[in-house]
């Protein structure tokens, strides 16, 4: 990674420290961790892994990406296609303003500021390369390490809905992020839905 500097470290730090107040636990390799902030680890993890020079921007909003999500619970908003809408969308007008004081604290002008809330906001998708390559990494992340545990909680769909929310990922995925996807280390059963659902 390229981003060596005193202001960028703090500002990993500070998130870091922001996540580590998450009440929710998830067991990774028989230990115990705050749920967003082995979420903000493994995107650094997987950005490293699949973009080792991405620019600072990138590397400060993949470990913010979910920054403080707890604060935002799904089930304050209806439960309806239209509750999940507005609950994104104020996401991630959230998850860059916690995102955003926490860069301006360290020493962050506005410019980098406003272009990290633009990348969590995924602005410009397909177009602007910064864009497509978090949401590459955040694809990544779902597939190795969520995917299973999506498939089981949503299980009692049909199966034709669980197969196109797996197309929908694809879909916002370029063609190296395919590939890297395509080498991820899956259970056999999750690898038999990717390929069924992209046909393979």
């Amino acid at each position: 990674m390229i981003a060596n500097t005193a202001r960028f470290k703090q500002a990993i730090e500070k998130f870091d420290a922001a996540n580590a107040q998450d009440p929710n636990q998830e067991m990774s390799e028989g230990k115990s961790y705050p749920k967003e902030l082995l979420y903000a680890q493994r995107m650094t993890a997987m950005l490293e892994q699949f973009a080792p020079d991405a620019p600072e921007v990138v590397q400060l909003a993949a470990r913010s990406q979910h920054i403080c999500r707890w604060m935002s619970p799904r089930n304050t908003y209806p439960m309806d296609g239209e509750g999940y809408k507005r609950w994104r969308t104020n996401l991630y007008k959230f998850h860059g303003e916690t995102a955003g004081a926490i860069m301006r604290e360290v020493g962050y002008d506005e410019d980098i500021i406003a272009k990290l809330q633009a990348l969590l906001r995924k602005e410009r998708l397909k177009v602007n390369p910064d864009t497509q390559l978090l949401e590459d990494v955040v694809d990544l992340v779902f597939l190795q390490y969520y995917l299973d545990d999506f498939v089981a909680k949503y299980s009692h769909y049909e199966e034709d809905k669980l197969l196109g929310i797996v197309r929908k990922t694809w879909n916002k995925m370029s063609e190296k992020g395919h590939a890297a996807a395509l080498q991820l280390n899956y259970k056999p059963e999750m690898l038999a839905i990717i390929k069924k659902a992209l046909d393979l």
